[in-house]
């Protein structure tokens, strides 16, 4: 584009001189042809110029070109593997939601067994050992989630296979023996006891986790010659519930 001008002018300049060299001698037109020749190659020079400059502008903007390409394919591949994890991602998250939905399921769907229960259900008790009634029977319910304690015979039976978690609390007065074992189908499972003592009173307490069957049963009996007390401030007690189904 910068050559143009130049061009133009010479051709300018070359058709002011062409009427006129009839006028001239040959020395003239030789000088004047010189002299076009000279800005003709003055014209070449800048074209060639810039065209050097032109291409190396090109050669630039290639580069350039090349670097950006190259930095598109790395966003695309980091896009590619950021899909990849998302895909996995979601994945996961689905099977979270799906192991969240099934304990939800199997939470509802299972059984829920609690009770807890004192002696007496009113006034004083003092409950001693008898051989004809051996099993302690709760009176006073404060709860029973699945009716599997039975407040009329005292007697536990669990409705599933499964872990269950008992435990139970006994007060006495130190003018006897005081002391309870928790029975797993008549066996002893686990007990408390404490000798007469010049203490006016005193307390004991247990607890364990049994694996029961369907229909296994659990109670509590005193030792021999012990006796317990209980009235409506619920010292003596006997409480369990299902931890998990089998």
């Amino acid at each position: 584009m910068d050559g143009l001008p130049a061009i133009v002018s010479i051709l300018l300049v070359f058709l002011s001189v062409e009427p006129a060299l009839g006028q001239k001698n040959d020395s003239d037109i030789i000088e004047e042809l010189k002299e076009l020749k000279h800005k003709l190659n003055d014209v070449e020079n800048q074209m060639t110029n810039t065209t050097g400059k032109l291409q190396e502008d090109l050669k630039d903007l290639e580069q350039r070109l090349n670097a950006t390409e190259k930095q598109l394919e790395h966003v695309k591949t980091r896009l590619t593997i950021l899909e990849t994890e998302n895909k996995d991602l979601k994945t996961r998250l689905n099977a979270t939601e799906k192991d969240v939905e099934d304990l939800k399921k199997n939470g509802s769907a299972g059984p829920k067994v609690a009770f807890s229960a004192s002696l007496t259900a009113s006034g004083e008790v003092y409950k001693g050992h008898s051989k004809n009634e051996p099993t302690l029977v709760y009176k006073r319910i404060f709860a029973n989630m699945g009716n599997a304690y039975n407040a009329n015979t005292g007697i536990f039976k669990a409705p599933v296979k499964g872990v269950y978690f008992f435990s139970f609390s006994t007060f006495g007065y130190g003018t006897h023996l005081m002391g309870a074992i928790l029975t797993k189908n008549g066996h002893h499972m686990v007990s408390s006891y404490d000798h007469k003592s010049s203490d006016s009173s005193d307390t004991g307490g247990n607890a364990v986790v049994l694996v029961l069957e369907a229909g296994e049963q659990v109670a509590m009996k005193l030792w021999e010659n012990s006796q317990v007390f209980d009235n409506l401030n619920g010292h003596t007690t006997f409480s369990g519930f299902l931890i998990f189904p089998l």
